[in-house]
């Protein structure tokens, strides 16, 4: 038997093995709630896991039904399109010439990896491969759960010639562990679910966006598949709104802007995924790094700076060597010994705590660094500025003790609520990731840590979501997501336990009692890393970056060539002020070159002609404002000035 506490309705004891489906049944006649919920019901949520109609339900638990209108109901659906896009592409193309990948979901939709023999699919195809699927939602087919003997199913995709999914059998699913197939019409796929109960559930609010490249398990050498990417939500409405967002998005591509505004470029030669910073882009991470130092001394960070390798025996000590080694470059042999380039700063702050004996009087320690790492990402996953091989992270470190680690906690989180806020993002979703099932450290570590946590989060009043489960197995964390100005949420902050590299590296302090004592590490990152976060802040503002940001603040624009000594006058005063000015001498119309500053996101056009000459004034215009009328050249200082003093985003 399994007792079952569901949500909202009571505790009830059902054979073990029973479906969602079953319960449905066996309690609609008693329970008004599921009477009155029971066409919206898509699956459950047991003990946090999510599982369908189909699931065989072994163990005593708490069970939510889910609805359409939770957010939870989408990863059902979604995962169902998946295996309905499969079904659609066997029919249109062959049973026996569409070999499976996997088909998970993703943020917003899904996508499957497939190998169609004698044919590549193209976006071309796309509408056609939706109309199928259309089709297949029409006839309702129920979407059934079995599970086969390990060598049933071996003998099942044999015959299929699915060789992913025998790969996936063979390779990836432990021996002792059921092995699930879910059935819709003649379809049959290997799959944990969850699933909707029928095709017919599922709604036409849905796209098939792109088609790319993939290599089987992500490993290079393995295969390349084809993966079909689609999008999906319950309703038109939404759909439509994602788009658009997505049109929006393209606008807004970091990669197209920096290329035009001449921030950074990425060159073949030199390296995928390593980032080449022009004079207008280093001028941005300037005054990004500058506010961070700032900020952090006020706090009582401490700077530090560390070398961009470092011997195998450290990493062997951090653990990155045996649990990290696939994402680091090559081994390099200096004088018959191994050395990495480091793919986190961690191991060496470390070290720099062990220069010498702490006293528990010496904590808080804060060691703060803008280090750039290094990871081997796969070219197939490199993006721009936001995913890269070489990157710098806004590294920190607090090693304290256990009376401190709460105000240390709440300190950070405001520091990195405050700093968010600064750069003119103003809408967080916060995270807590708890204890996961294997861990290092003691219950009581965990305790006082995630407790921590929890506090500096209800600390700001904002809301948050509990990823019970979903920490490190070295500590629990908060991560940070902002949204941006067309609603995308993008990570950044993170503030991370460790409990791992303080008992790797015999970390101690002496403490009152003169004893020895093992401290509390706290990692965490405001921005996540230097490059992403410019990234986000070129898509966030569309290139037109806040006065204090600007490469260029103001473009001064003589009428006429008679005019072009006053306009060097005036550039030489705002510059002497400290802003960052320059003058368009071209032989060009008026009206072309304020067209030209603005496609160059320049925050300010000063016009000068007769008028202003004769006056020591300019004429102030903005892009989004228009002529903002006649201003003494001390006056535009001023008000330039103020506005960068305030880090403000209005001009």
């Amino acid at each position: 038997m399994v007792r079952l506490n569901i949500e909202g309705i009571g505790e009830y004891e059902f054979e073990e093995g029973i479906t969602l489906k079953e319960i449905i049944k066996a309690l609609k006649s008693e329970s008004k709630k599921i009477q009155k919920q029971e066409k919206d019901i898509v699956g459950g949520k047991l003990n946090g896991t999510i599982i369908d109609f189909h699931t065989p339900i072994k163990k005593d638990g708490n069970l939510k039904l889910i609805t359409k209108k939770d957010p939870e109901s989408l990863e059902i659906l979604r995962h169902s399109l998946a295996h309905i896009m499969a079904q659609a592409l066997k029919e249109l193309y062959g049973d026996k010439n569409v070999h499976l990948g996997v088909g998970p979901t993703t943020e917003h939709g899904f996508y499957y990896d497939v190998e169609v023999e004698g044919k590549r699919i193209t976006e071309e195809d796309l509408p056609v491969i939706e109309e199928k699927m259309k089709e297949i939602i029409q006839k309702n087919y129920e979407i059934v759960r079995e599970e086969l003997p390990r060598e049933e199913a071996l003998q099942f995709f044999e015959e299929k010639k699915e060789i992913y999914k025998l790969d996936i059998i063979r390779h990836l699913i432990p021996e002792n562990e059921p092995i699930s197939i879910y059935k819709q019409g003649d379809f049959v796929d290997l799959c944990r679910g969850p699933h909707l109960p029928a095709t017919g559930t599922a709604p036409f609010a849905f796209k098939l966006i792109s088609v790319a490249g993939a290599y089987w398990k992500g490993k290079e050498g393995n295969p390349m598949l084809q993966r079909i990417y689609g999008v999906a939500f319950w309703t038109e409405k939404e759909l439509k709104k994602y788009l658009n967002m997505l049109e929006e998005a393209k606008k807004r591509d970091h990669r197209k802007i920096g290329k035009e505004l001449e921030l950074f470029i990425i060159d073949e030669d030199v390296g995928g995924g390593l980032a080449l910073w022009l004079p207008k882009g280093a001028i941005i991470r300037k005054e990004i790094e500058d506010y961070w130092k700032e900020e952090h001394l006020k706090r009582g960070y401490q700077l530090v700076y560390t070398p961009h390798v470092g011997k195998e025996k450290l990493w062997q000590i951090s653990g990155h060597v045996d649990f990290y080694r696939e994402n680091m470059f090559p081994e390099m042999q200096i004088e018959e010994e191994g050395y990495f380039v480091k793919p986190m700063n961690c191991p060496f702050h470390v070290e720099i705590y062990k220069t010498r004996h702490r006293s528990y009087r010496e904590l808080p320690l804060k060691l703060a660094e803008l280090g750039t790492v290094y990871r081997y990402e796969r070219s197939g996953v490199l993006h721009g500025l936001m995913r890269v091989r070489g990157f710098t992270q806004d590294d920190a470190h607090i090693i304290c003790r256990e009376d401190q680690v709460e105000d240390e906690i709440r300190e950070v989180l405001h520091l990195a609520l405050d700093t968010l806020r600064a750069f003119g993002f103003d809408d967080f979703k916060i995270y807590l990731s708890t204890k996961p099932e294997k861990y290092v450290g003691d219950e009581r570590m965990w305790e006082i840590a995630t407790d921590s946590l929890r506090k500096a989060i209800e600390s700001t009043g904002l809301e948050y979501e509990v990823d019970e489960g979903g920490g490190a197995f070295y500590g629990p964390k908060i991560d940070v997501k902002i949204k941006d100005a067309i609603g995308r949420l993008w990570q950044c902050s993170t503030i991370q336990f460790d409990f791992n590299l303080p008992e790797r590296f015999d970390m101690y302090y002496i403490g009152e009692d003169n004893k020895k004592h093992r401290p509390y590490m706290i990692h965490r990152a405001i921005f996540g890393s230097i490059e992403r976060f410019i990234g986000v802040l070129i898509e966030h503002y569309a290139g037109l970056l806040p006065l204090w940001l600007a490469p260029v603040q103001a473009r001064i624009i003589p009428i006429a060539e008679v005019h072009n000594q006053y306009a060097k006058d005036v550039e030489a005063k705002l510059k002497e002020a400290g802003l960052r000015v320059e003058v368009d001498e071209r032989n060009e119309r008026m009206n072309k070159k304020i067209r030209d500053a603005e496609l160059q996101k320049i925050p300010y056009m000063l016009i000068v002609g007769d008028k202003e000459w004769q006056t020591n004034t300019v004429s102030v215009r903005t892009k989004k404002k228009g002529n903002l009328g006649l201003m003494t050249i001390e006056e535009f200082k001023n008000r330039a000035l103020e506005k960068i003093k305030q880090k403000s985003i209005e001009l």
